[in-house]
């Protein structure tokens, strides 16, 4: 298959404008296009092996003969695959400003619903694998990438970038891989097996790809001290658990160019960490732990792991899932002075204990989750804590294996509803497995914590693609029967406009609000009401309605009516037929047509010609001498009018409207597709909700459950009245625990300006 239209030159080229790229880009464009080679070869030879295996213990035929299928069309387009995703991504560096991604599935606000049309199933297969890939990418570089975006626009500050017009986000390397596979000749379950395989190979494949891409600006210069530690890199070695950390050196990360990458990520971790217990300690003894006594017994970072391994072990035996402590009534049994002696911990240990703490009473009081998953999430308080004391990485690590499992927990938990008793409920049930796992097999290692949240991963994914078909097919349907709405409406505004007035025998006027009717609609749903079919077809109707009722009569008229009716009875029938109605509803509804022509012809005989009187009407108001004699009858009529007064003097009241205040109109208007909120009902029950579609031309907002099926539509204004009245709350679905953060700060900062 030729490719020649797809060439993008990979250097000369200039945006319009006279745009140059900054040599700094032209290096990245350079290194990254070099390095996604490799990771592309790499993942063509492991994609071979995959499928090989997956083929070899395929359960049926069928199965076995898409993987081969995948296989031999990926050895085959191996090299022409690689050149398309290249020279895409080429394009998007090229052509920087004005590179828009192709979207697999686009956000429902940019689709254009006049030209709407549904999905074909196989094409809506291969929208949804394309979207999990370019989330998978995304959620799992993160940070990387938004250094790297950072670093872009600081090149370019003259360019407004959308974050999908970073030459290598997640959406121009998915775009580049879906146009790619868009050429492969093999069937939809084929192709949906490799772009699994892109979503699953290529993900671990990026990690270092992205690091070289952010590490290639840094040697050009470009914001070498960003404040970030890498994502996924595995964590500096850290002291001993018993020695206490000391405070960060006020010097710039610049400063210290010589330092081993990890070196400098865990300074950094380390300033943060400081910077929270100075806030903590300035902000009073208020937390989990008061401040270490002098003198005492004193239990060392070591024993008080070994302590908090034990209370782990208690707490899994327990089960406790209803009703969590916090954790300051969970570590009483290790903290509580023994008699004649008293116990604390370093100083260090206390800070850690107390910043724990305050995360999880963040967590226990959020009124985005629900209570049964608060308390599931809440038994992991003591785990996290063994997390934090060993490593102080935990706090500042945006990819911190633990961190991220909270977060993943979370945001999976944010829409749950609790199911009926006896019902299946699979997203509790995962959760509780991996909260079982953290308590029964953690140790002192953070790879249960990788192993876990790959598997919740990998679990998510597969419920998430099944929502999103789930709620695409409730899109298609309702954008389908909002179209329908639209058009049933515009051809009764057809009908009313043409038919007022009118003279039109019962036979007829069922003609036109059954078969008429329904070619309107059909025509509407087709061509659109800008198409000229739209115009014949509405011409049609006029034409119809006018041989039955001929109006204004003229001496033409018989002449005109001789001519017209012919064509309208041939064009009715094509209509008619076009639409499949039935044939013997058709000569019946013909038969009745010349009936009403019939008719119409006998009237032309005893009804008067209208064109002669016209200039009469017009010279009327010059005649005007009888006015006086007109003018006096009122002055006589005056005596009676006192009888009806008394009738029409109770006025109805005006009702009282509804007011609803801009703002939350406002508010309406600035939910965005995918938002969570909680729906309050009659019975005073709560259902957790996401807004999966916003029909415009019905103006309808579609809410569904965390399963994809619908539960609630509001008009924009019935919307704004449930928020305004506080039947529908907002639900902040950002990562929970960098939220906790944020809030501890506030927190702690408030109580030191008191």
């Amino acid at each position: 298959m030729a490719h020649d239209s797809k060439v993008v030159r990979l250097a000369g080229h200039r945006p319009a404008g006279r745009f140059t790229l900054p040599a700094a880009l032209v290096r990245l464009r350079d290194t990254a296009g070099q390095e996604l080679k490799s990771v592309l070869a790499s993942f063509f030879e492991q994609a071979d092996d995959s499928l090989f295996s997956l083929a070899d213990r395929a359960g049926s035929n069928t199965d076995q003969s898409a993987y081969f299928d995948a296989m031999r069309e990926l050895r085959l387009r191996r090299r022409a695959m690689s050149l398309s995703v290249l020279q895409y991504v080429s394009q998007a560096f090229n052509e920087l400003g004005r590179f828009k991604p192709v979207r697999s599935g686009g956000s429902l606000e940019e689709v254009d619903q006049d030209t709407l049309s549904l999905v074909e199933h196989s094409e809506l297969e291969e929208q949804v694998a394309v979207e999990s890939l370019t989330n998978r990418l995304r959620n799992r570089h993160q940070e990387q990438v938004r250094m790297l975006a950072a670093r872009v626009r600081h090149l370019v500050p003259e360019l407004e970038l959308a974050d999908d017009q970073i030459p290598l986000s997640a959406e121009v390397i998915c775009g580049g891989i879906a146009e790619a596979c868009s050429d492969l000749d093999i069937d939809i379950r084929a192709k949906l097996v490799v772009l699994k395989l892109f979503e699953r190979l290529l993900a671990d494949k990026l990690e270092q790809f992205y690091q070289k891409c952010n590490q290639t600006l840094i040697s050009e210069g470009v914001m070498p001290g960003m404040k970030n530690a890498p994502v996924g890199r595995a964590p500096a070695p850290s002291r001993p658990a018993s020695q206490p950390v000391p405070p960060a050196a006020p010097q710039r990360a610049e400063a210290m160019p010589q330092a081993p990458a990890d070196d400098a990520g865990s300074q950094l971790a380390s300033a943060t960490f400081n910077e929270l217990s100075a806030l903590l300690r300035q902000g009073g003894d208020a937390g989990v732990v008061s401040r270490p006594a002098a003198g005492g017994n004193v239990l060392d970072t070591s024993r008080l792991l070994a302590r908090l391994t034990e209370l782990q072990a208690l707490s899994r035996d327990e089960a406790q899932v209803e009703q969590v402590m916090p954790l300051r009534e969970q570590l009483q049994p290790v903290l509580q002075p023994a008699e004649g002696s008293s116990v604390s911990v370093t100083q260090v240990d206390s800070d850690v204990i107390n910043l724990v703490g305050m995360l999880f009473d963040f967590i226990l009081d959020d009124r985005q989750l629900h209570p049964v998953m608060k308390s599931l999430i809440g038994r992991l308080q003591i785990p996290v804590l063994k997390v934090a004391l060993s490593d102080r990485n935990f706090f500042n690590r945006g990819g911190h294996p633990a961190r991220k499992l909270l977060n993943e927990l979370a945001l999976a938990a944010i829409g749950w509803n609790e199911k009926r008793p006896g019902m299946r409920d699979p997203l509790r049930e995962k959760i509780e497995e991996v909260v079982g796992r953290v308590l029964a097999e953690f140790t002192d290692s953070v790879d249960l914590f990788e192993e876990l949240l790959k598997d919740f991963g990998h679990f998510m994914d597969l419920d998430r693609r099944r929502r999103e078909l789930v709620e695409q097919r409730l899109r298609d349907a309702e954008e389908g029967r909002a179209r329908q709405e639209r058009a049933s409406q515009a051809a009764k505004d057809v009908m009313l406009e043409q038919a007022e007035r009118r003279d039109i025998p019962e036979a007829i006027r069922a003609l036109l609000d059954g078969p008429c009717t329904r070619y309107l609609q059909w025509i509407m749903l087709r061509q659109g009401e800008e198409s000229h079919q739209w115009q014949d077809a509405c011409e049609l109707v006029t034409r119809l309605i006018w041989t039955v009722d001929p109006s204004p009569i003229t001496d033409s008229t018989r002449a005109e009516l001789l001519r017209a009716i012919p064509g309208v009875v041939e064009d009715l029938r094509a209509a008619l037929k076009e639409i499949s109605w039935d044939p013997f509803a058709t000569d019946n509804a013909v038969r009745d047509l010349e009936l009403a022509h019939v008719d119409a012809f006998q009237k032309l005989v005893t009804a008067p010609v209208e064109v002669e009187d016209e200039p009469v009407v017009d010279e009327l108001p010059e005649v005007s001498e009888p006015e006086p004699a007109v003018q006096a009858e009122p002055e006589v009529a005056l005596a009676p009018e006192p009888v009806p007064q008394p009738e029409v003097a109770p006025e109805p009241e005006p009702e009282p409207e509804a007011t609803i205040d801009p703002e939350w109109l406002a508010r309406a208007d600035q939910m965005r597709v995918g938002s969570w909120v909680e729906l309050k009902r009659d019975d005073d029950t709560r259902l957790r909700c996401k807004l999966a579609a916003f029909i415009k031309a019905t103006g309808k907002y579609i809410f569904v459950n965390r399963s994809g099926a619908k539960v609630a539509e509001y008009q924009r204004e019935e919307l704004a009245t449930a928020m305004q009245t506080g039947l529908i709350g907002m639900l902040d679905d950002g990562l929970i625990f960098d939220r906790a953060l944020e809030s501890i700060i506030d927190n702690l900062r408030y109580s030191r300006k008191d």
